[in-house]
């Protein structure tokens, strides 16, 4: 078998950091890839732009991935949003700060990050090999020994960084699963993440394409609050995205998993408490109270929300605004406040961002990304069980941990 101290499985962009930082402290290392060329996801991140990472304080990142945040303090310590524009500006690509906090890189093109980072582990001295599936990994006594491609690879040390199961055109196959459990490690299980919700009926259908800006979006589960955001959100012709909705989506996602009753409940004034809204309402009913209704609401709401409102308020659009009763107003207060959509289903992994679930983080030594199980098996990214909001989270998290097992397996080489 040919000898190869190091083996990265996935050049994207854990898979680039690993390999690039392993090999710069002088290990020998091979970066395979399942597809044509390196980091075909991280070229359409971003809508093209890519979304690198988030100006936030570590703490911030770590609240941003929930349950198991913590997991990831020490990655972020050793390698974090500075260290990555940093690297990035070293190698051409200057970076800009955007609305949230959001980095991007100057030119806007998600190719240029990929170009600067397949450099990276080029000239680190790193080889990358394309088209190349690894179907197993090779043990001894609980020792990696190599991999198992069109051939045996030889390697002191693996690490994983296939990403999920998300946008599986670009190569993510949940490949990395497979190899994992096959060495005895634990998949939580893996579903889409930050992904669009189907809803029913036809109200979000006669919507679409409407953008609602500064509302609040909370997800009930059997009755019961379970989630709030606020923002942005967009309406489709199969129910709802955009911003808030795909932050919200991991909870409604398991929920309808567990065979569970979900609904979004939209706030249309989030800054109005119900009395306030009331005061505004009767004021405006003083002041153009011989308006027909749907002219009145017309200051409440964008122009395609007033045939909605009408219907799901039950209210005549030609009545006019000074004849409408105490009931009607507070249907149409407590619609204002409370807009709901029954959630039916999920779109497909083809429209998810990130995958949920993966490789059980009790497994990996957050020290070094390193298996508990298997002595020279590391890994790194999506693949690993943590997921965070949008706004650039996702994909530090990948670059902090590639960066963080390919500097632990490039020591020991």
């Amino acid at each position: 078998m040919a000898k190869c101290e190091i083996i990265v499985i996935g050049a994207g962009a854990a898979g680039l950091l690993a390999a690039g930082e392993a090999a710069g402290q002088g290990a020998k290392v091979t970066l395979l890839e399942r597809m044509k060329r390196p980091g075909r996801k991280l070229s359409i991140t971003g809508k093209g732009r890519c979304n690198l990472t988030n100006d936030d304080p570590v703490e911030e990142f770590i609240f941003h991935f929930g349950r198991n945040g913590r997991f990831l303090r020490q990655a972020f310590d050793r390698f974090f949003s500075h260290d990555l524009v940093e690297l990035l500006g070293g190698l051409g690509v200057p970076t800009t700060v955007e609305q949230g906090g959001r980095i991007f890189p100057e030119s806007e093109k998600a190719l240029d990050v990929v170009d600067a980072l397949t450099r990276f582990a080029k000239n680190a001295g790193a080889v990358t090999r394309t088209n190349v599936r690894v179907t197993q990994l090779l043990t001894k006594q609980k020792r990696i020994v190599g991999v198992h491609a069109t051939e045996d690879i030889a390697a002191d040390a693996v690490i994983i960084a296939t990403g999920g199961v998300s946008y599986p055109a670009t190569g993510s196959s949940g490949d990395g699963y497979q190899l994992a459990r096959q060495v005895g490690h634990t998949i939580a299980p893996v579903r889409p993440s930050l992904v669009p919700v189907e809803t029913g009926g036809n109200t979000a259908q006669r919507l679409q394409g409407l953008s609602l800006r500064n509302v609040a979006a909370k997800v009930l589960v059997e009755g019961k609050k379970k989630a709030e955001e606020f923002g942005e959100m967009l309406f489709t012709h199969f129910g709802l995205s955009g911003p808030i909705i795909l932050r919200l989506s991991r909870v409604m996602v398991d929920a309808l998993q567990d065979k569970k009753n979900v609904t979004v409940s939209i706030d249309l004034k989030p800054a109005l408490s119900e009395e306030k809204l009331d005061a505004r309402l009767l004021r405006d009913i003083e002041e153009h109270g011989k308006r027909q209704s749907h002219t009145f609401v017309k200051g409440l709401l964008p122009g395609k929300l007033l045939p909605v409102c009408m219907d799901l308020t039950n209210i005549a659009p030609d009545k006019p605004a000074n004849q409408l009763t105490a009931a009607e107003r507070m249907r149409l207060r407590t619609w204002l406040k409370d807009f709901r959509f029954e959630i039916t289903g999920h779109r497909p992994w083809e429209e998810a961002i990130i995958t949920a679930g993966g490789v059980s983080t009790k497994e990996i030594d957050p020290r070094t990304m390193a298996s508990r199980l298997v002595e020279g098996l590391y890994f790194a990214g999506e693949v690993i069980d943590i997921d965070g909001s949008t706004g650039g989270y996702n994909l530090q998290a990948a670059f902090s941990t590639g960066w963080l097992a390919g500097h632990a397996a490039g020591a020991k080489a």
